[in-house]
């Protein structure tokens, strides 16, 4: 298990996106302010946490605009500093996480978090078998999709632990964000998985329209 943060951690607000614990993200940091954050946090524990912003960010983004409550913290797997000052980076998320207090506002916000834990559960259970089963089978069905389904193609090894596979499958479904934020919230991790196996049912049964999303590449700040 990745260790939880140790004191309070740098936020990284962003429209649109929502990440999981074992999953993937590429991110493009230009603003003064983030660059500002990923050198303190590569000084410090190499951790940030990415938050979701609320509806109306647009009105004070350049100040504190609201995000949700509900969070994960990621770790810098690969960091490029670019020649204009900016960093290309891919991050990995550890723990889900909810933001409990913000300590600091400039020139960019760090919060204290409390870690939300998952369940233990055991690998060779047959439950956990059967839920394996049925995710993998919904998303083999809907792979030659493509963006109509997928934000990226998932790409979890089959034989990945359940949570490494729901998680990853759930980051790279093209899925509305308050249904992302509903899978994040789930405790449980059998929960989890029956209603992401639900949802991309339901993507695949629907109409071809797909519910807005930001494109697979570097997420810009």
């Amino acid at each position: 298990m990745n260790s939880a943060p140790k004191r309070p951690v740098p936020v990284f607000p962003l429209p649109g996106v929502v990440l999981f614990p074992h999953a993937s993200l590429p991110l493009h940091i230009y603003e003064l302010r983030y660059r500002t954050m990923v050198r303190d946090a590569l000084s410090g524990e190499r951790m940030i946490a990415l938050a979701t912003l609320k509806p109306g960010w647009e009105q004070d983004y350049q100040g504190s605009p609201e995000f949700y409550e509900l969070g994960c913290v990621a770790r810098f797997e690969e960091v490029e500093w670019l020649p204009n000052d900016c960093y290309d980076l891919r991050i990995t998320g550890t723990h889900r996480v909810r933001f409990t207090r913000t300590v600091r506002e400039f020139p960019y916000r760090a919060c204290e978090v409390e870690v939300l834990p998952t369940p233990p559960y055991d690998e060779s259970d047959p439950f956990t078998a059967m839920e394996r089963h049925a995710l993998l089978e919904v998303t083999r069905r809907l792979l030659p999709l493509g963006a109509e389904v997928w934000l990226q193609p998932p790409m979890p090894a089959p034989d990945a632990p359940l949570e490494t596979l729901v998680n990853a499958i759930a980051q790279a479904a093209r899925l509305p964000v308050d249904a992302r934020l509903e899978l994040l919230a789930m405790d449980s991790l059998f929960d989890r998985s029956r209603r992401l196996t639900e949802l991309l049912r339901r993507r695949g049964s629907g109409p071809a329209a797909a519910p807005p999303a930001p494109p697979a590449g570097p997420r810009p700040n």
